[in-house]
Parts: structure tokens; sequence; C-alpha cells
């Protein structure tokens, strides 16, 4: 696992337990070597940012109970693909991010003033 920074360069906060998400399902936006999508930005997911990935082949809302997967509703916390959130960035419909809870690593994809704009509230 890469050190657990976030953007700010401070201990990663946690993204959420309910529902349980993370590379490593741990609650945390985590990720290492096999982590290939990079999972590590911490969206508070909205309906428009939903139905926009879910229409690029990236379905998060359709429940998939054999993965112990609910789908995801607006208002969740989940650790989403950096190249996802950048992509729906471009489209004018990203959603929010929590900059304590989200991975140093993302900003090898997401420059931070970026994210900055697209900050919401805090972790706690």
């Amino acid at each position: 696992m890469f050190r657990s920074l976030n953007v700010l360069g401070q201990p990663l906060k946690p993204c959420s337990q309910d529902p349980l998400t993370g590379w490593f399902r741990d609650g945390c936006c985590n990720t290492d070597d096999r982590d290939r999508g990079l999972h590590t930005i911490c969206a508070r997911v909205t309906d428009d940012f939903l139905t926009y990935l879910q229409a690029q082949g990236n379905d998060l809302i359709t429940p998939m109970p054999e993965y112990g997967f609910r789908g995801l509703r607006a208002g969740d916390q989940w650790c989403v693909v950096a190249a996802s959130w950048l992509q729906a960035y471009r489209a004018g419909r990203a959603c929010p991010v929590l900059l304590e809870c989200t991975h140093q690593a993302t900003l090898a994809i997401v420059p931070l003033d970026i994210l900055m704009a697209h900050a919401w509230g805090d972790a706690d």
C-alpha cells in the first residue's frame, strides 16, 4: 500500500464505512500498484455524476448483491476512479470531493486546483 497521505499532504481520513468503500474496502481511498483504476478520489456522489458514469459504462447505481454492493445514491461518499472523475469534470458533471479523504496519488491525474474548486465540507 502506498503511504496514506491526502492531497493536502496530511494523513488520509476515512471516506465511508457505509457504504464500505476503497480499493481495499477499508473505508479509505488507499491505493497500491494493483489499483490500475486509481480509486483515490473521495467523492460525495450526485445523481448527475452517477448517471453520467453509468452512460460511460461505469454503473455505480445498480445493486450487485453477489458482491455485497447495494448501489450508490446521491449523497453517498465513495472512492471513485480519478480518471473517471476527471472525465466527468471535463463534461461539466463532476461531483464534490472531500480533500482530506482523497489520496495524494490522485495528483498524478487531477490537478489540486481543480480538486479544490470542487471541495465539499469536512471529513468529520
